[in-house]
């Protein structure tokens, strides 16, 4: 089991929010049930790992290509936490979501990069470094975001937990700018082949998507704040440059694909990592009606619809992908032990390439 694979239920609840906005309660529903279904299933499955693969779970927990899929059991618990408010005003629920985000946020912060910090043994920039490093932005912005959502009514002092969101957002938007520097240092300056282009690297643009959602959530929240309402232009100067720099990436993913699918003719199959994909679709989507409502710009929500299509389109086939990959495992325990031949398996295996990086 690899550790980012909670993205699934981050997908899964970031589109079912998009289809809620935009009225599609049918499909939102059903997303919802995924997540109730899913959440607590991935979490016996990663204790399960934990405790009957010991070894394992902690190798993981330092290694550089795996070690920041971990960061998926915050972004997923805060992306469930939103969905129980948008969908059923389960604000009980949320905010117990929020606790659990921020202890879980707090563990995976300051043990992995401790543990990534203090490793004798380092990889290379070229084979350390992938977009999968961002989702410590997804699972910091993830904090604001449901935050911001409950209002900032964790605590009796409400400024004061805006404040502390605020810090989340922004501690979020410089940890970006660290990582997708050196991100972007290894796509101009390192051999780039299309086993480097994994799923994963659609969260260059899903970190800035998040941050975007985030901080047009502070916005608005901060416009009945004391404290930081005179702050709130530069709250949305800033969430402006994340929305364009959201949207600068989508061209630059699109192009990279083709080149990787049709130019170079890397066969699409399943993969658990596409997941990884899936959210940055449905966040931008999300992201951009937020930043309409706190800038009055409605000419933005065409955007969004676009988007929301999209994000329900992929999240069908990677679902799809996984049906199709659960089935088969079912098929192979009907038929005991004996080893299938490599023919009847070779379409339903992941890419070796795919691990190469480790993610």
């Amino acid at each position: 089991m690899h550790p980012g694979y909670f993205a699934l239920v981050m997908a899964t609840g970031i589109v079912s929010i998009a289809c809620r906005i935009f009225g599609i309660d049918e499909m939102a529903d059903a997303l919802w049930l995924t997540n109730l279904i899913a959440y607590p299933l991935l979490w016996v499955l990663l204790i399960a790992r934990a405790v009957l693969f010991p070894s394992r779970f902690a190798s993981d927990l330092s290694d550089h290509g795996r070690a920041p899929g971990f960061f998926t059991v915050v972004a997923a618990t805060g992306v469930v936490g939103s969905q129980a408010l948008v969908l059923h005003n389960a604000a009980w629920l949320a905010s117990s979501l929020w606790w659990l985000c921020v202890v879980l946020w707090s563990v995976c912060t300051y043990t992995i990069f401790a543990l990534l910090t203090i490793k004798k043994q380092k990889p290379s920039l070229e084979d350390g470094i992938n977009g999968g490093w961002l989702i410590a932005v997804v699972a910091t912005q993830s904090v604001c975001v449901l935050g911001c959502a409950l209002n900032g009514d964790l605590l009796d002092d409400r400024d004061t937990v805006l404040f502390a969101l605020m810090a989340f957002w922004l501690g979020g938007g410089m940890l970006y700018f660290w990582i997708i520097g050196l991100i972007f240092y290894r796509y101009l300056f390192f051999p780039f082949s299309p086993k480097d282009l994994m799923p994963p690297y659609w969260i260059n643009m899903g970190a800035v998507a998040i941050s975007t959602l985030a901080g047009a959530s502070l916005a608005t929240a901060a416009s009945s704040s004391p404290l930081l309402s005179p702050l709130r232009p530069f709250i949305l100067g800033l969430t402006v440059m994340f929305w364009a720099t959201a949207t600068w990436w989508i061209p630059m993913l699109v192009v990279l694909g083709f080149w990787r699918h049709v130019v170079r003719k890397l066969p699409v199959t399943y993969d658990p990592l596409y997941w990884g994909l899936v959210f940055p679709v449905g966040m931008y989507s999300v992201c951009t009606v937020r930043l309409s409502e706190a800038l009055g710009a409605d000419s933005l929500l065409w955007i969004a619809r676009v988007f929301v299509v999209a994000a329900t389109a992929v999240w069908l086939l990677t679902f799809l992908g996984l049906s199709r990959r659960l089935l088969y495992a079912f098929l192979l325990g009907l038929r005991g032990p004996s080893r299938p031949s490599p023919e009847s398996t070779a379409q339903f295996q992941p890419q070796p390439e795919t691990y190469e990086n480790g993610y």
